[in-house]
């Protein structure tokens, strides 16, 4: 009756390091071992000490583990993105891996234009005590900033648009734009089309260069006229999509489909042109890019490449974990993950 009631009380209360050692049989120092992804700890060890973790929903203090030592357990998402999905499914992704890591994450917005910003992130990075900073577009790609954070010794990872390549030293996760903005292109040649338009994204981003570059790349290929009225800047927005679509809808060569930036861009588009009485896709046809809600919550539903953001997130999270552990800093193995964004065809490109 005692050890029962003992149980209970144990369980009632929030799970120490002593409990899970107790329990497990083991000392503190090989719990922590355990927690901390040391290596030299044998696999029977470590799974008695899981079991204990998660008998009793034991969850380290990363803070608390952070002030008691010299190693940090927080690590740093960094962004500068307009498109609130694609942040949202970018901290989903990350979490995961922190909480299978025992991390704990700080999620900070910047103005990448700030004339403060290298002052900005290193100042985070040590009043925060991280151990690493996770970075994507446009961040990631100013290599002045990069430089500068890895001079100072601060961990990173960056997540890019395009194809690991010699330039790029810094582990980073790829996401192939080019070839996915290729092959949405060539489906609308497919369909028949001759006058297709783009509508970009944010210029600072290089997504939106990648994304040019395939579907010249595909009309190039087909032997199709490359119209510079056809190709317009904009912004990765819902109100860039409407003007966009309004624009190259009252100029004198209109296009009979829209190969937009993102699924916001091309859910603003498809708004624009019921507004000017067009049928899509009987009078134009509209793909966009990512998969994110709006693709699914239009109608007709937006053809699109999905791209898996919360997987990129996770991964890039890994590798920077992996980075941080003392058995593999200097490994120059396995530093570079792509990801290839997949054709979704949908109602908005069949005729």
């Amino acid at each position: 009756m005692d050890l029962i009631l003992q149980m209970t009380d144990l369980k009632a209360m929030k799970a120490t390091i002593n409990d899970v050692a107790k329990l497990a049989g083991v000392s503190i120092k090989t719990v922590s071992r355990v927690t901390n992804n040391e290596t030299g700890v044998r696999q029977s060890t470590k799974e008695k000490v899981q079991q204990a973790i998660d008998q009793l929903k034991y969850q380290p203090n990363q803070s608390a583990r952070s002030l008691a030592g010299t190693k940090s357990y927080v690590i740093g998402f960094v962004y500068d993105n307009p498109n609130a999905y694609y942040v949202i499914d970018m901290q989903q992704g990350i979490l995961d891996a922190c909480r299978a890591n025992h991390y704990e994450l700080l999620i900070h917005p910047i103005n990448s234009k700030s004339e403060n910003l290298l002052d900005e992130l290193v100042e985070m990075v040590k009043h925060s005590r991280m151990s690493g900073l996770l970075l994507t577009p446009p961040l990631s790609e100013m290599t002045d900033i990069i430089q500068s954070l890895e001079e100072k010794g601060i961990k990173l990872v960056r997540i890019l648009s395009g194809n690991a390549n010699s330039k790029v030293t810094t582990p980073s996760v790829f996401v192939d734009d080019r070839s996915a903005a290729f092959q949405i292109t060539q489906h609308l040649i497919e369909q028949g089309h001759q006058k297709i338009a783009f509508f970009g994204g944010d210029e600072e981003h290089n997504s939106s260069q990648e994304r040019r570059q395939g579907y010249i790349d595909a009309l190039t290929q087909a032997n199709i006229k490359i119209e510079s009225g056809l190709m317009l800047a904009g912004r990765y927005s819902f109100e860039s999509g409407v003007e966009s679509c309004k624009r190259v809808m009252s100029g004198v060569s209109k296009p009979s489909a829209i190969f937009a930036c993102n699924d916001e861009i091309a859910a603003g588009a498809l708004f624009s042109a019921r507004l000017l009485g067009l049928d899509v896709p009987k009078d134009v046809a509209i793909a966009g890019f990512e998969d994110n809600p709006f693709s699914r919550q239009t109608w007709p539903k937006l053809t699109t490449a999905a791209q898996p953001t919360q997987e990129i997130a996770s991964q890039a999270a890994e590798l920077l974990f992996k980075n941080l552990r003392p058995s593999t800093q200097g490994d120059s193995t396995e530093q570079f993950i792509s990801f290839q964004p997949q054709l979704v065809i949908r109602e908005s490109t069949q005729s």
